[in-house]
């Protein structure tokens, strides 16, 4: 099996906010991310897929390929946009980068499958900032919000 990576970029804005609590309680669990007016990151997404190479072209998938599913299926979709108002997959879910990277992949998963049968999603990386990232393998989380 081997596994093959590309590496993406984009720029968003979002606010961690439970509608439930107090803006107190809001602050006091998520800090100056609790921000009303909301604020940004240079996002990195790293997707991984794995597969075995095709005898003919020695590829699991076209990095190209897979650069433009990344770019359709999400990058186009929340490119210098507010991930809480702009962005109709997070519509009613908490903005947490742990609830984006379960989006990603439910956009990715179908995608690939679709253009590239041979090869399947291995794993996503959201970096949100040099210290903060969350890794997904696909296993059994409900992003309900």
């Amino acid at each position: 099996m081997i596994y093959v990576s590309r590496k993406e970029h984009f720029n968003a804005a979002h606010r961690l906010y439970n509608s439930n609590w107090s803006a107190e309680k809001n602050r006091e669990v998520f800090g100056p991310c609790a921000n009303p007016y909301y604020h940004g990151h240079n996002f990195e997404l790293i997707v991984t897929v794995k597969g075995n190479p095709d005898p003919e072209t020695g590829f699991v998938i076209d990095l190209k390929v897979l650069g433009d599913i990344i770019k359709t299926e999400v990058v186009d979709k929340v490119d210098h946009r507010n991930l809480n108002i702009d962005v109709d997959f997070m519509q009613g879910k908490m903005a947490s980068c742990e609830i984006f990277v379960v989006e990603i992949w439910k956009l990715l998963e179908p995608a690939l499958k679709q253009i590239a049968p041979a090869a399947r999603l291995h794993y996503i990386k959201l970096i949100e900032t040099p210290k903060n990232f969350v890794e997904y393998y696909g296993e059994g989380v409900s992003s309900e919000a």
